[in-house]
C-alpha cells in the first residue's frame, strides 16, 4: 500500500517497521474526534476559498460516509497506513477521489493528533465529573439516612472518638468535590484548540484558526505553534487528576474491605457485588473493592509512565509522543468503569446499625470528653490530658469501661469532676456536644447536608 509520504523514499517501508510503528490498534478509538476535527478543517479551508465550496461538500459527505462505516464495523482498519489519520483519509480518497487529497492542506498529523486527544477527553472528563457528581449524590442519600447512627472514629485505625456515621460519609463528599473540581481545572486547559499549528512553525496559507476552534466548540486556540504540538501537559494533568481520583476510590475500597469483614461487621455488600471461594465454602469476597484498589496502582503507573515519556523530548513533535495515548485511555476507561460499577454496589450495601453503635462505646471513645470536661473548669489542656489518660489506665487495669466508674472514683483524679460529668461519658452525648464548624454534631451534619445539596444543584 503507498505510503502518502512515499514521494521521498526509493525503497518499501519493512513489514517489521509497520508492525512496530502502527498505532491503528489502539488510536482508532480516536475516529469520531478525527473525523469531527476534518470536517471543521474542510469548512474552515472552504470559508477561506483555499479549496472549493463543492470540495468542502464532496469531503464532508465522505467523511460521514467513513464514520458510518466504522460505527457499524464495516471499516478495515490498515495497519500499513500507521495510525487513525491516515486510515481516514485514505478512505475518503478511495469514496471521493482527488478532493479528498486536499484535506490535508494546511495541516499535520502532529497537530491533528493533538487535536484529537484533546477532543477525546473533554469527552471523557465531561462523563467523569457526571459521574463524580452522582456519587456524591449517592453518599448524600445514604447520610441522609443515617443522620442518627453513632459509630466509632478512628486515627491510625484506632478507636478515637464518637462520630456520626453522615458525618464520616460526607468526607467523601467533599473529597470528591475537590476531585470533580480539579477535572474542571483541567478542562479549562484542554479547552485549546491545536489545529492549524501544522507540524511546528504554522502554514503560509491564509487559514482561519479561530474559526475552526469555534466550530469544535472551543474557547480559545494555542498561542505558539512549537508548544501546540508538542504539548502534553493536558493528558498528564488529566492522568494526575485520576490518579488522585482512583485514591480516594482505593480509600474508600480499603473501608468497605475492612468494615465488611467479620472482625468489624459494620456493613455488608450485596451477594451481586461480592464473589465466592473456589475451595471455601463459606467465603464471601469484596473482589470489586478489592479490584477497584488494585487499578489505582496501574492508573499511578500511567501517570509516571507519560512523565517520563515526556521528560527528555527536544521540542517540538517526537515519535515518543504517540505512546501518550495508551496511558491515558486505560486511565480514562479505569476511572470510569470504577465510579460505574460503585454507584451499582453502593446502592446495595447495608449498614449494621447495632454493631456501629455498640463499638463506638468501646475503647475509651469518650476520654477527650472528659479533658475538654476538665478545660471548662479552667483546668490547662495538657493537665486535664494528664488527668484523662490516667483515668484511661486506671480502667485498663480493672478492664471497665468509661461508663464503669462512679463519681466518687472519678472524684479522686480532680476534684474538679462533678455529678454532671456522667452525662457527657455516653458517646451520643459526645457527638452532640462537637458543633464546631464541620464537626460531627447532628447540627452540623445537618448544615453540611444542606450545603453539599446546593452545591450539587
Amino acid at each position: 500500500m503507498k505510503k502518502p509520504w512515499a514521494g521521498r523514499f526509493a525503497q518499501k517501508t519493512s513489514g517489521a517497521v509497520e508492525s512496530f510503528t502502527e498505532s491503528i490498534s489502539f488510536d482508532r478509538k480516536l475516529w469520531k474526534h478525527d473525523i469531527a476535527g476534518s470536517i471543521a478543517h474542510a469548512k474552515m479551508l472552504a470559508k477561506q476559498r483555499i479549496i472549493t465550496a463543492k470540495e468542502s461538500a464532496a469531503i464532508i459527505a465522505g467523511l460521514s460516509a467513513t464514520a458510518e462505516a466504522i460505527s457499524s464495523g464495516k471499516f478495515r482498519f490498515s495497519p500499513e497506513l500507521e495510525d487513525i489519520h491516515m486510515n481516514i483519509e485514505s478512505s475518503l480518497t478511495e469514496r471521493i477521489g482527488e478532493p479528498g487529497r486536499k484535506l490535508h492542506t494546511a495541516r499535520s498529523r502532529n497537530d491533528q493528533v493533538a487535536l484529537d486527544l484533546r477532543l477525546y477527553l473533554r469527552e471523557q472528563m465531561q462523563d467523569i465529573i457526571s459521574l463524580i457528581r452522582k456519587l456524591q449524590k449517592m453518599f448524600m442519600m445514604i447520610a441522609e439516612r443515617h443522620q442518627d447512627t453513632v459509630m466509632p472514629g478512628y486515627t491510625h485505625l484506632q478507636r478515637a472518638q464518637p462520630v456520626l456515621l453522615a458525618h464520616h460519609l460526607l468526607a467523601y463528599v467533599e473529597m470528591f468535590q475537590r476531585d470533580r473540581e480539579r477535572f474542571r481545572d483541567c478542562m479549562q486547559r484542554t479547552d485549546t484548540c491545536p489545529l492549524g499549528s501544522c507540524a511546528l512553525a504554522g502554514t503560509s496559507l491564509p487559514t482561519d484558526r479561530a474559526y475552526t476552534a469555534k466550530l469544535l466548540g472551543f474557547s480559545k486556540i494555542s498561542g505558539n505553534s512549537i508548544d501546540a504540538v508538542s504539548d502534553r501537559d493536558f493528558a498528564l494533568e488529566f492522568l494526575s487528576c485520576a490518579a488522585i481520583a482512583m485514591m480516594h476510590l482505593s480509600r474508600l475500597a480499603e473501608e468497605l474491605i475492612l468494615w465488611s469483614t467479620e472482625e468489624f461487621r459494620f456493613l455488608e455488600i450485596s451477594d451481586r457485588f461480592t464473589t465466592g471461594s473456589s475451595i471455601m465454602p463459606q467465603k464471601k469476597n469484596p473482589d470489586v473493592a478489592e479490584l477497584m484498589r488494585g487499578k489505582t496502582g496501574r492508573v499511578y503507573g500511567n501517570l509516571m509512565a507519560l512523565l517520563t515519556l515526556m521528560k527528555g523530548l527536544p521540542l517540538a513533535y517526537n515519535r515518543d509522543m504517540q505512546e501518550d495515548k495508551l496511558p491515558v485511555f486505560d486511565s480514562a476507561e479505569t476511572l470510569t468503569g470504577c465510579l460505574s460499577v460503585l454507584l451499582e454496589m453502593l446502592k446495595e450495601v447495608k449498614f449494621n446499625t447495632a454493631r456501629l453503635r455498640e463499638t463506638a462505646a468501646g475503647g475509651y471513645a469518650t476520654a477527650t470528653d472528659i479533658a475538654e470536661y476538665l478545660v471548662r473548669k479552667g483546668i490547662p489542656f495538657r493537665s486535664a490530658h494528664e488527668i484523662t489518660g490516667r483515668i484511661v489506665l486506671y480502667c485498663i487495669s480493672r478492664n471497665i469501661p468509661l461508663t464503669g466508674l462512679s463519681l466518687q472514683e472519678l472524684r479522686t483524679f480532680s476534684a474538679a469532676l462533678t455529678e454532671d460529668i456522667l452525662e457527657i461519658l455516653d458517646p451520643v452525648s459526645s457527638v452532640k456536644a462537637r458543633s464546631s464548624f464541620g464537626g460531627t454534631s447532628p447540627s452540623e451534619v445537618k448544615r453540611q447536608l444542606r450545603h453539599y445539596r446546593n452545591l450539587l444543584k
